[in-house]
This record gives C-alpha cells, structure tokens and sequence, in this order.
C-alpha cells in the first residue's frame, strides 16, 4: 500500500530517500550541520512536492532546498542555501560556495557526485535498481 505524502512548509530540503549515501548524508546534516533544525529535511518519497513547487523528476535530478518564499534551489545552489542557514561554523562554507568561479566548481563536483551516488559508501544493493 503506498504511503501518503505529507504536506512540509517551507524552508525545508527535499532529498532522494531511496539513496543510501543521499540519507547518509542528510543524517550527518541534521546531526552535526543544522542541530537547531532551522529547515525541515524530508525524502521526497514521502513529501507532497507540488506544494512545494517541485516535480519528481526534479526532485529525483538533484537535492532541492525551497526557502520560505517557495523560492527553490539544486544541487551546490541548494547545499549553499543549507550550510548558509546553519551555525556559524558552517555558514562561511555556504557563502564561499556561493562565490563566483567556486560556484561553478560546486555544481561540476555535485554533478559527479549525483551521477555515482549509488555507487558511494553509504549506499544500498536496492539503491541500484
């Protein structure tokens, strides 16, 4: 029987929840990065993502972040926006990422990453189906 979806208010990080490397890593997030959680980080399997302004295919291409003003962001953009509402510590990351020229970088190193994430410690056999 499918899980309905919930509805989540922004802001909140939508994340690909069959990945194992993608949960891991929005574990760590939740734990050490936003420990306040100042945003919602949800799977979008369980998520209503047209609220959000979202569809599955996006949402399946790469992390999105949606600020409170549905405005919504991928990829590097998206984990900018993250680390840039975080504690202090990780804050200077998210606005080095946001940079002119590392920027660009961020997005190239994200997409590799996106592209092998199922093939990344932290994955599952069932992430390669």
């Amino acid at each position: 029987m499918p899980r309905e979806r919930q509805l989540v208010d922004p802001p909140v990080l939508v994340f690909d929840g069959d990945c194992g490397f993608c949960t891991s890593a929005t574990n760590f997030l939740q734990r050490f990065v936003d420990r306040r959680a100042r945003f919602a980080v949800v799977p979008l399997q369980f998520t209503a993502l047209e609220p959000l302004g979202l569809t599955q295919e996006q949402a399946l291409a790469a992390l999105r972040f949606v600020d409170e003003h549905h405005r919504a962001s991928a990829g590097a953009a998206a984990v900018s926006q993250v680390l840039r509402r975080s504690g202090w510590g990780w804050r200077p990351f998210g606005l080095l990422l946001a940079a002119p020229g590392v920027r660009a970088v961020a997005e190239r190193l994200y997409r590799v990453i996106a592209t092998h994430r199922h093939q990344l410690p932290g994955g599952t056999p069932a992430c390669r189906l």
